[in-house]
């Protein structure tokens, strides 16, 4: 397979300030590119331009998550939110697992991500973070709160939840959830209401609806 250089489509690296074209809901600026040209990209042609991407106040904690897809899925979600960083943790596939790499359309590559053990490695680290978010070149110092979508006896209803930016989304494993070592750690749990048969959404499905209330009520 060729790989496409960055001349191949010079339009879509433009930055474009969303002011000057009126779209209030375009948060990022940089660049836009298709299914093939992500897969093709090399990371080493964008990472001068992976700088520049203003970057949400989120990251997504991923714990136990089994299904590779699932993970390549989440990737493309980080991506489209434009998240500061997804941690991938425990007994989970990272990148260049196939699968990831297929799932995620190359968005693996575009998206900040580390590994780490456990998920309260994750949690204690993006406490500690200096720096959280970058919105017009100011640096956002406010407290992460840590929010796990879960089922459980404290849950709430995910319309109801404080989501203070910056804002840190625990993702559990796809057959028993987020652990409960790790919802101790949460300051808050927040669930999907479920009206049928089904007792939950597909983990990417969670995350999407939660991940996009948030963009849309801080």
């Amino acid at each position: 397979m060729s790989t496409m250089g960055l001349t191949s489509f010079p339009r879509r690296w433009e930055s474009m300030d969303p002011r000057l074209h009126g779209d209030d809901n375009c948060y990022n600026i940089a660049m836009k590119l298709n299914a093939k040209e992500l897969r093709d990209v090399k990371e080493e042609d964008i990472v001068d331009k992976l700088k520049t991407i203003k970057r949400r106040p989120m990251y997504f904690i991923l714990e136990n998550i089994y299904d590779t897809y699932n993970i390549g899925g989440l990737f493309r979600l980080a991506d489209a939110l434009a998240i500061e960083k997804m941690y991938i943790c425990g007994e989970s596939e990272i990148p260049p697992n196939p699968k990831i790499k297929k799932a995620s359309i190359g968005t693996y590559k575009v998206v900040p991500w580390e590994y780490r053990k456990t998920a309260e490695e994750a949690i204690a680290e993006v406490k500690t973070s200096a720096v959280f978010a970058k919105l017009n070149d100011a640096k956002l110092t406010a407290e992460v709160k840590i929010i796990a979508v879960e089922q459980a006896k404290n849950s709430i209803p995910y319309q109801k939840a404080d989501y203070s930016a910056p804002v840190a989304l625990i993702l559990g494993n796809e057959t028993y959830g987020v652990t409960e070592e790790t919802l101790k750690l949460a300051n808050q749990i927040v669930e999907i209401p479920m009206w049928g048969i089904n007792k939950s959404l597909n983990v990417i499905v969670s995350a999407a609806i939660v991940s996009y209330w948030i963009t849309n009520n801080q």
